[in-house]
């Protein structure tokens, strides 16, 4: 396994961790744990199922099967997995949101350009 090979996480914010403030990450990550504030990423932000995200997340793609409150922009897309729950404004070209999830907020949809 090679360090660069797709989909490997840099940074892991583990079940159990609580962090506030903001977080940058130059790749993947995954929140597991607790998180109010910010999070950037020029890759991939995953918020795991029994994540709590009290935060703004800016990325390039966002996995949520976690709880966010916030306001969340994807450069790429945007999917939100069953048992997740969201609440706030997603601003990203192309979202999916899967049967089952609770969604409360709105969506700006836009080209990619």
């Amino acid at each position: 396994m090679t360090t660069k090979s797709k989909g490997s996480i840099s940074a892991i914010i583990e079940e159990g961790c609580k962090f506030e403030g903001n977080l940058s990450f130059n790749g993947a990550a995954r929140i597991a744990g607790i998180v109010n504030g910010s999070i950037f990423s020029n890759d991939t932000v995953i918020v795991s199922e029994g994540a709590i995200v009290n935060a703004d997340i800016n990325a390039n793609i966002i996995l949520i099967s976690g709880t966010v409150k916030g306001n969340i922009r994807a450069s790429s897309r945007v999917e939100i997995i069953k048992p997740a729950r969201f609440e706030g404004t997603i601003t990203t070209p192309s979202l999916i949101v899967e049967e089952g999830v609770i969604f409360h907020g709105t969506t700006k949809m836009r080209d990619k350009n």
